[in-house]
């Protein structure tokens, strides 16, 4: 108990010290402040009395609710004599190869900029100012000749850059418990096997009710639904974010997902938010960045060819844009193994006074939240809990790194035959699954079943359940795939995932599987 108290101090101090930079501290002092006028406010039981006040109008739940928020967002402080980069990664190899990755982004863009004549960043003039503003809510009719822009990586390159990690101190020793790893990841990192997997995810067990089960014979599925929707609405009426995380792990139903998610997420559309959204889109208007270009051609080769997505293409230029421009992004990079890019005024090279950051899947999201500012809210705490993990290397239980390794430890143990026969012809399956985990499904999955696994991420605050979701294809497809004699030949049996259902798929994996 003793060493735990310390812990437990830094845990509230560093709490306290987050939320005294926010809106809500404000609001708070400003509510107490105006409590003092009420009658039943006495001087000799003050304390208590603002306490009793808050509590009956609702802003200690909003107060408990963004201390949940950072509690699910901050990592736990570390040992108060440890460096601060042991915060972000605390494997030095993996914060090496981290900074190795950035370089060659950096390097990719700089030389783009280089070979197209083209500045990081330019101010846009008056003309174009009033255009772009014009065409805001239509700018996917907008046709910019990008054909000499080129995608910055792809998912195979940055594959191929976790496929080489090495831990040194396993170089020239034998792990006895890592070598029978077969697998394209070569890091002795801890991933969670089957029996821990269904004791994390215990609520997506076969005696539990879950939404998009359609065959339940415990509960007629109607029956279920409509006492759940009755729990839902129970847990919004109660605006508890905690109770909310722990009711989507049996799945949101469609018509309070948008309220449910916000509440998780802590998002709330105050006039402070819409008008930082308007700022944002601002600087939109008044500056052009060599990321809008990338961002548009990346718009026009997916969403906008996708039967799901294509409606929505005006709205991901105006989040992906926005966040492009958003500084408030950059302080998830305390708990990032990855850093910012940094360039620098022309002739200020190097001077650290004069250097500027230049920021870093929001289409599901479009479902649900048809208002930009709390559209993009969502999607930047989407970006900032979870997705960023999928896109820098780490050796957090949800970065990419784990998720890949997670995959092909649950195949090669639980489907042996299968992967060492996708392993003889040439076929790892980690060639195919990986860029189904980099992008969280979206656009492999049906809407409605991708949103139902997004629930289990949000419910269960990880990513994990991607990999194991990946390994669950695999078993669902096994028969099929021993048939298989090359890489193509198998990336053909797993090309179409639309007609999947999520979570029967990851019961029967999970649950029915013998171990």
């Amino acid at each position: 108990m003793l060493q735990e108290e310390p812990d437990l101090s830094l845990v509230i101090a560093q709490i306290v010290q987050k939320l005294k930079g926010s809106s809500l501290y404000a609001q708070l002092e400003r509510q107490a402040w105006t409590s003092l006028q009420r009658p039943e406010i006495k001087l000799e039981s003050l304390k208590e009395d603002i306490k009793e006040f808050f509590k009956i109008s609702g802003w200690e739940k909003k107060l408990q609710n963004a201390v949940y928020s950072e509690l699910s967002v901050s990592p736990l402080p570390s040992h108060p004599a440890a460096p601060p980069e042991h915060l972000k990664e605390p494997l030095v190899y993996m914060r090496k190869a981290q900074g190795s990755w950035e370089k060659r982004i950096l390097k990719s863009l700089n030389s783009m900029c280089t070979e197209l004549s083209i500045p990081l960043a330019r101010k846009r003039p008056v003309g174009e100012q009033k255009e772009l503003l014009n065409k805001w809510n239509e700018m996917g009719t907008d046709e910019p000749d990008l054909s000499l822009f080129r995608p910055v990586y792809a998912p195979k390159d940055f594959l191929e850059v976790l496929i080489n990690l090495r831990n040194p101190n396993y170089e020239n020793g034998d792990s006895l418990s890592f070598r029978t790893h077969l697998g394209l990841i070569q890091v002795p990192l801890k991933v969670k096997d089957i029996p821990e997997l269904k004791e994390c995810f215990v609520e997506l067990g076969l005696s539990t009710g879950q939404l998009g089960i359609d065959d339940s014979t415990q509960v007629p599925p109607e029956l279920f639904e409509n006492e759940h929707v009755r729990i839902g609405q129970k847990v919004l009426a109660e605006q508890d974010s905690a109770a909310a995380q722990q009711y989507v792990r049996q799945g949101s139903p469609t018509a309070l997902r948008a309220e449910l998610w916000a509440l998780i997420l802590n998002v709330s559309s105050q006039p402070e938010d819409i008008l930082y959204y308007e700022q944002l889109k601002t600087n939109v208007i008044q500056h052009d960045l060599l990321v809008d270009s990338l961002i548009y051609k990346d718009v026009k080769l997916t969403a906008s060819n996708d039967d799901y997505y294509f409606v929505f293409e005006d709205y991901l230029y105006q989040v992906l844009l926005c966040f492009s421009r958003d500084t408030t992004v950059l302080g998830h990079f305390a708990y990032n193994s990855a850093s910012p890019p940094k360039s620098y005024i022309r002739g200020k090279l190097g001077l650290e006074e004069y250097a500027v950051f230049y920021p870093p899947n929001v289409a599901p999201l479009c479902f649900l939240y048809h208002e930009p500012s709390k559209l993009y809210q969502i999607f930047r705490e989407m970006y900032v809990r979870f997705f960023f993990r999928l896109h820098s290397i780490s050796s957090h239980p949800s970065g990419i790194v784990s998720l890949c390794l997670l995959f092909e430890t649950l195949l090669q143990t639980y489907l042996p035959q299968l992967f060492y026969h996708l392993r003889e012809i040439g076929a790892q399956p980690l060639r195919i699954s990986f860029k189904w985990m980099v992008r969280a499904f979206s656009g492999y999955l049906a809407t409605d079943q991708l949103l139902l696994l997004w629930d289990r991420i949000l419910g269960y605050n990880s990513l994990e359940i991607l990999a194991v979701l990946a390994a669950a294809v695999f078993a669902f497809r096994a028969v099929n795939l021993m048939e298989v004699t090359s890489l193509a030949a198998a990336e053909a049996v797993l090309a179409d995932l639309s007609t999947l259902k999520v979570m029967p798929l990851l019961q029967i994996f999970l649950f029915a599987t013998v171990t």
